[in-house]
């Protein structure tokens, strides 16, 4: 393990970059249509946490995640110590938080014309199409809207079930890319792009729902940006308070993700590198 003062500022950096690319694509799709599709964002989205990984995994090992770091504490202390997981969450978030506020002040000028083109009241109901740009809703304002009958469509339960389904599996792949002695697995320098295409594929298939967090700093951070800057009620709780969905459904989905791949390795079918045996 890296010491912990290394480690906190590889997570600071490698989370800062992770939205910043995130944030700003979502950020540039929304207030521009930089980004032509969901898949165009899902992609930058899926580029930025491989740099990302790349920038910090010498320093930290590159969790950039509270439900990856809650997930190693609970199933791999002997990689990750249980003492590093508040710091190591804390520096997510301080991360996150940067971010937030650095894709809020690129991009204010464009925001401000946003509003007033759809004329858009900020904290009151219909400005999560510009909140979105930092905290995450269900369903996605942008694809389905933001009157009753489109919250209709997901209950913040569902949402957190989607959130936590993702999650697990995100972290599932990234215990089988990650394990020792895999054969399976890419080479330790191609982890990243693997790690980041998977999410770009959750992203692609699920972000109409809930967005597509599969990550709490990444949700919070901004969001509490969004606050501070005038959505209000509309950030924190959130639309039936469900800001909640996006820090609860990756905690829980996480660690199920992970618990998933070593109950399977244990069980023989996941087993790291291992295929069946023909040998006479």
């Amino acid at each position: 393990m890296p010491s912990l003062r290394r480690a906190v500022v590889g997570e600071t950096i490698g989370t800062f970059l992770l939205v910043l690319f995130g944030t700003g694509a979502v950020a540039a799709a929304v207030l521009t249509g930089a980004q032509v599709g969901l898949w165009q964002v899902a992609v930058v989205w899926g580029f930025g946490i491989a740099l990302a990984i790349y920038a910090s995994a010498p320093l930290s090992g590159a969790h950039l995640n509270p439900a990856v770091s809650f997930a190693f504490a609970l199933l791999r202390r002997e990689e990750f110590p249980t003492r590093y997981l508040l710091p190591y969450v804390a520096a997510q978030l301080v991360g996150a938080l940067l971010a937030g506020a650095t894709v809020a002040a690129l991009f204010w000028p464009f925001l401000l014309r946003f509003e007033a083109t759809h004329a858009l009241i900020r904290g009151q109901t219909g400005s999560e199409l510009s909140a979105m740009v930092f905290g995450q809703y269900f369903p996605n304002p942008a694809i389905v809207g933001t009157d009753a009958a489109a919250r209709a469509l997901v209950s913040p339960g569902r949402a957190a079930f989607v959130e936590a389904f993702g999650t697990a599996v995100l972290v599932f792949v990234i215990f089988a890319l990650t394990a020792k002695r895999s054969t399976s697995a890419p080479p330790a320098h191609l982890a990243p792009f693997a790690i980041g295409f998977t999410v770009a594929v959750l992203i692609s298939l699920f972000a109409p729902i809930s967005q597509a967090g599969w990550n709490p700093a990444r949700d919070l951070g901004p969001r509490l940006v969004a606050f501070a800057l005038g959505w209000g009620t509309i950030a924190i709780p959130g639309p039936e308070g469900g800001f909640w969905v996006y820090l609860v459904g990756p905690l829980v989905g996480g660690p199920i993700g992970g618990l998933v791949w070593q109950k399977c390795r244990v069980a023989g079918p996941c087993s790291a590198g291992a295929l069946p045996d023909t040998r006479e």
